[in-house]
């Protein structure tokens, strides 16, 4: 994390500051904010500045993605029968092992760029 300050994080900084001595209610009046979102940052303070940052929200996993052998069978069908159908396509799968629903399918194929 960077270690400098910034507009925001510092304005943020004084809000909690100003909550703390007077109240929620007041500070929300005071700076024109909502109660929620006093209390949204009010959770994450710990009394520095660094703790008002924005977080990303990107996920860390993704444990139900594809698995590489479920991508090779999907190409490895696609390469067979590039003339099947969605629906057909999705249903040799079915009877090779493949457990997905067809959106999922179809949203994997068009990332490969092998949507029809």
């Amino acid at each position: 994390m960077k270690k400098s300050i910034t507009q925001d994080m510092a304005y943020r900084q004084f809000l909690m500051k100003y909550a703390e001595k007077y109240g929620v209610s007041r500070a929300s009046r005071k700076y024109n904010k909502s109660r929620s979102y006093i209390y949204f940052w009010k959770q994450r303070w710990d009394g520095s500045a660094a703790s008002l940052a924005w977080q990303s929200r990107r996920p860390h996993s993704h444990p139900n993605q594809h698995t590489e052998a479920e991508r090779k069978l999907i190409r490895g069908m696609r390469r067979r029968n590039p003339t099947l159908g969605m629906i057909e396509l999705c249903h040799r799968l079915r009877q090779r092992g493949y457990t997905r629903c067809p959106e999922s399918l179809f949203r994997v194929m068009r990332k490969q760029a092998q949507a029809v």
